[in-house]
């Protein structure tokens, strides 16, 4: 035998045995880079919103809520309702400190920020263009991207802020009830929704707080009819439920059957209300409940969608939680409540849609104005 014959074999499985670490060393290499790129970077991003009569921010480090304050403004107790101006100036007055105290809460520096997300609109023109003003000035003096949020948008997508609760999966329906809007929106990804059908007139957070203004409660009144409907017989006093389209909403109607109930009812009596509070509250709530939930029943049954999210400040009442969550067993719904911090207008809900906007790279620039009226 000659020598190459011995040599070939040799070679042959040395160059088997070279492939195989190859093989090995770049499935290795592969993985580890793959484990990197799966390391999602941490981004803070810094949340302004001003849309009414609170001053808030909060920051967010993906998706997690690092902190979230909220100034309130007392001043409007007295009017019995939001006055603009007043408002604006208050925004004025509390946005820096409740920057700072937000940031300070996050333990970060301002200069770890990634971006700054603020609310456009909806809302009052001048509570929004002091959030707005002081982003824009923000974000060009650290350099960072800027990013608009729809308040609505947000309302619907603070069910997505990680907190270790169920979270909704697409399509799902979302009803957004506040002080200024009553809507039912198709939700069909994070950014792509369909308003189903909206209020006509007043929206349910003005019904509730007419009411009790009607009944002598101060402003806010929504939360102390609530308060007081638990103590009530909610079918006390028949109110009639408005008769418009299947996903449409009117509550001037209700607004004044309750005045002309009240007028009558002290006119024979003039202690009416004192004696009969309770079942006033109750008999209110159980209508407007009752209302709304005629319509997600309409909503669910058109889209054949049953899962269904609730948002916005009236979604604290305890008669809506409690009729949502009942709907589960009632309807064979799949339903998804808001925490009460989240109901309410806060910075983290305009954090969460910023550090998906950021995600995405949907950043504006510095020409962006303040709008009242922002559609979803």
């Amino acid at each position: 035998m000659s020598n190459n014959s011995k040599i070939k074999p040799i070679k042959t499985r040395f160059t088997i045995l070279r492939s195989f670490l190859i093989r090995v060393f770049s499935f290795t290499f592969t993985a580890q880079i793959m484990c990197l790129n799966l390391k999602k970077p941490s981004t803070y991003i810094l949340a302004i919103e001003s849309s009414c009569d609170d001053t808030a921010a909060a920051v967010i480090k993906n998706d997690r809520i690092l902190s979230n304050v909220v100034a309130t403004q007392q001043i409007h107790q007295q009017y019995g309702g939001v006055v603009p101006e007043l408002a604006s100036r208050a925004h004025q007055q509390n946005i820096v400190p409740v920057v700072h105290q937000a940031i300070h809460q996050a333990n970060i520096d301002k200069k770890d920020l990634s971006a700054v997300a603020f609310t456009r609109g909806p809302g009052l023109m001048g509570s929004l263009l002091v959030g707005t003003s002081f982003a824009k000035s923000l974000s060009m003096g650290l350099g960072i991207p800027l990013i608009e949020v729809n308040h609505m948008q947000a309302h619907i997508l603070a069910h997505f802020i990680d907190e270790g609760q169920n979270k909704p999966s697409f399509p799902f329906l979302a009803m957004t009830i506040s002080g200024g809007h009553t809507q039912i929106v198709q939700v069909n990804d994070y950014f792509d929704m369909q308003v189903l059908g909206e209020t006509i007139d007043d929206a349910v957070g003005e019904a509730f707080d007419k009411s009790a203004k009607i009944l002598g409660l101060p402003y806010p009144g929504g939360p102390l009819i609530d308060r007081y409907a638990q103590e009530g017989n909610p079918k006390a006093y028949p109110f009639p439920k408005p008769r418009v389209g299947p996903l449409e909403f009117s509550f001037s109607g209700l607004k004044t059957a309750v005045l002309y109930f009240v007028e009558r009812e002290t006119n024979k009596d003039p202690d009416f209300i004192d004696k009969n509070l309770a079942d006033i509250c109750a008999s209110i709530q159980y209508t407007i409940v009752e209302y709304l939930m005629d319509k997600l029943k309409n909503a669910v049954k058109q889209t054949g969608i049953n899962r269904v999210a609730i948002g916005g400040g009236v979604s604290a009442n305890s008669g809506i939680r409690d009729a949502l969550q009942q709907a589960e067993s009632k309807y064979g719904w799949k339903t998804f409540i808001p925490k009460f911090e989240y109901c309410t207008d806060n910075a983290a809900m305009i954090a969460m849609v910023g550090s998906l906007k950021y995600e995405q790279g949907l950043f504006t620039d510095a020409e962006v104005s303040a709008k009242a009226r922002y559609k979803i």
